[in-house]
């Protein structure tokens, strides 16, 4: 990550919330061209983000003041994780899925698009396995998907993982 400046995780709050639906947006469409086009506007992505920032634990990663990317968690469920398209492939998705593990340390499930090759990639690279596949019959895009998951091998990863700090950290989960 060099020439990228400190970059640091910290718990996002309700004012995030209108960076974080831009994130949502931009990255989907970036990453993710296989999607029905979005239908919803700024404004209602920006309400739906507050819902999840109310009702998951939800983190963000920034150098200074700047959002570069959020990752959600519902239980033991990662429900998003998102970067800006132009930041990608620089270590952040790995400090937010860290930060991830650090609270769900007997570990995390998640969902993902069949299609979404480059986010199967990542988290295939961080352990998670597919445990399931589906015609897509329970996501509003319709589109078959896979259920991962994340556990950890022993007590010694485990224990890094509570420990490791990362820089100050307090959906089909996209990887965008």
């Amino acid at each position: 990550m060099s020439g990228l400046g400190r970059i640091g995780i910290r718990r996002a709050d309700e004012a995030d919330a209108e960076v974080i639906a831009h994130i949502h947006m931009t990255s989907r469409v970036a990453t993710m061209p296989y999607l029905p086009p979005q239908r919803r506007s700024h404004d209602q992505v920006t309400r739906w983000i507050e819902e999840v920032l109310r009702t998951s634990h939800t983190w963000v990663a920034v150098r200074d003041a700047e959002v570069l990317g959020y990752a959600a968690l519902a239980g033991d469920t990662l429900e998003h994780l998102y970067l800006r398209p132009d930041v990608r492939r620089q270590g952040i998705g790995t400090l937010l899925l860290d930060e991830v593990r650090r609270h769900s340390p007997d570990g995390i499930s998640l969902y993902v698009f069949q299609a979404n090759t480059d986010a199967r990639a990542f988290y295939e690279r961080h352990g998670f396995k597919v445990v399931d596949e589906s015609d897509g019959h329970q996501n509003m895009e319709n589109l078959p998907d896979l259920t991962l998951r994340w556990t950890p091998d022993d007590s010694a990863e485990r224990q890094a993982l509570r420990t490791s700090g990362h820089g100050g950290g307090s959906g089909r989960s996209g990887l965008g």
